[in-house]
């Protein structure tokens, strides 16, 4: 628009007549303003969100104030419930410093609390099956993110954002015929 504005003085000035006035013009929006509400919302900046644009989802609870979500990564499925409370994750009726022994495993299930800034908030009970450590971890992982969002609606537009509520489609590839893996020929004779 500024181009254009400049076009029209040039012309203005060449011609000897004035510029015309330039239209008022509209904030231009990108559609992130849900985006904008819930950084402010996390920062503390203000205490509850302006209404959003468009509707807001619902807080969706069972009879003991606790959000379920369901998290897949692999083969694992995870069935997650999150209530408010001190931080405690157990996983199959352990601590998960016993069940996911390696702290990498356990930085990826913390991830969707560090976005939201909500470390310590929220107890979760998580229960697992399939796959191997890593696909659970990354199971239970999507199943927190889900909750999160399920329990505070607001705190959906980051967390989408970090992509954690995409479910990561990668698996093991099939082994096909005449190949000894997926892809891994047998081991080639001359004669």
């Amino acid at each position: 628009m500024s181009d254009d504005r400049q076009s029209l003085a040039d012309l203005a000035a060449l011609t000897g007549q004035p510029a015309p006035a330039a239209a008022p013009q509209a904030p231009v929006t990108t559609g992130a303003g849900s985006d904008d509400a819930a950084e402010a919302y996390l920062s503390g900046q203000i205490a509850e969100p302006a209404a959003p644009t468009m509707p807001l989802r619902e807080q969706k609870i069972d009879k003991q104030g606790r959000a379920y979500a369901t998290g897949r990564r692999k083969d694992a499925v995870a069935r997650v419930w999150l209530k408010p409370g001190s931080g405690k994750i157990t996983i199959n009726g352990r601590d998960q410093d016993v069940y996911f022994a390696r702290p990498t495993l356990r930085l990826v299930l913390n991830q969707p609390f560090g976005i939201v800034d909500r470390e310590g908030q929220y107890d979760v009970i998580a229960t697992v099956k399939g796959g191997g450590l890593s696909g659970q971890a990354g199971a239970v992982k999507h199943g927190i993110s889900q909750a999160i969002t399920r329990y505070e609606p607001i705190l959906r537009a980051p967390i989408k954002a970090a992509g954690f509520l995409t479910r990561d489609s990668r698996t093991v590839e099939r082994k096909k015929y005449g190949k000894a893996k997926a892809r891994r020929s047998f081991q080639f004779s001359k004669r």
